[in-house]
């Protein structure tokens, strides 16, 4: 993978693990020559990952809407900034730009971006591996969750199973790094994005 979009809060969260975990994430990012995708905060967690890449001298993409666009909000030293109409399209660009696709803790944009992703995959419409980093437990509820989708019939164990887990940055690359996407199910047209 030569580009990551990285899905994560924009507020920094009451947990110093977890933004002491984003900002290692920035660093591996930019030691492995990955670019970072996001969406161009330099506050939260978005802004310690960011600011990981950036101190060792990494490629950070920011894809944000314009609505969204301010001097407090945006990161003045990303490599580049990709400025789109709405939230949508700043999910459809950061899709457009990344080779796989990174949840670390966030709230509900978090999960916005994540579900998304994820039912786009689960659709056929791509074939790029998600990955959740689960720091400290945080999405140990969301993945039970998920299980719980899986024991009463809304989803399928093969779906789930699409999204790679991990509670470390190296072993979530490297799960990431080895998946083999799913078959895109016959019932549906193969029409990309």
């Amino acid at each position: 993978m030569k580009s990551i979009a990285v899905f994560c809060g924009s507020s920094e969260g009451n947990d110093p693990e977890i933004k002491f975990e984003a900002y290692q994430l920035g660093k591996t990012l930019a030691q492995q020559d990955i670019t970072l995708v996001y969406g161009a905060a330099k506050i939260g967690i978005m802004g310690e990952v960011a600011r990981g890449v950036l101190d060792l001298n990494g490629k950070v993409l920011g894809i944000i809407p314009g609505f969204l666009e301010t001097k407090e909000i945006v990161h003045p030293k990303l490599s580049e900034l990709i400025v789109t109409k709405n939230m949508h399209d700043r999910k459809v660009k950061m899709y457009e730009q990344s080779d796989g696709f990174m949840v670390i803790p966030g709230g509900f944009g978090t999960m916005d971006e994540f579900f998304e992703i994820t039912t786009w995959g689960q659709l056929g419409l791509h074939t790029k591996p998600i990955g959740i980093l689960n720091t400290n437990g945080y999405y140990d509820a969301l993945l039970a969750q998920c299980k719980t989708m899986v024991d009463r019939g809304f989803l399928s164990q093969e779906n789930l199973d699409a999204v790679v887990v991990d509670t470390t940055i190296s072993g979530l690359l490297e799960k990431m790094n080895n998946y083999t996407p799913l078959p895109a199910p016959k019932w549906l047209n193969k029409e990309r994005l």
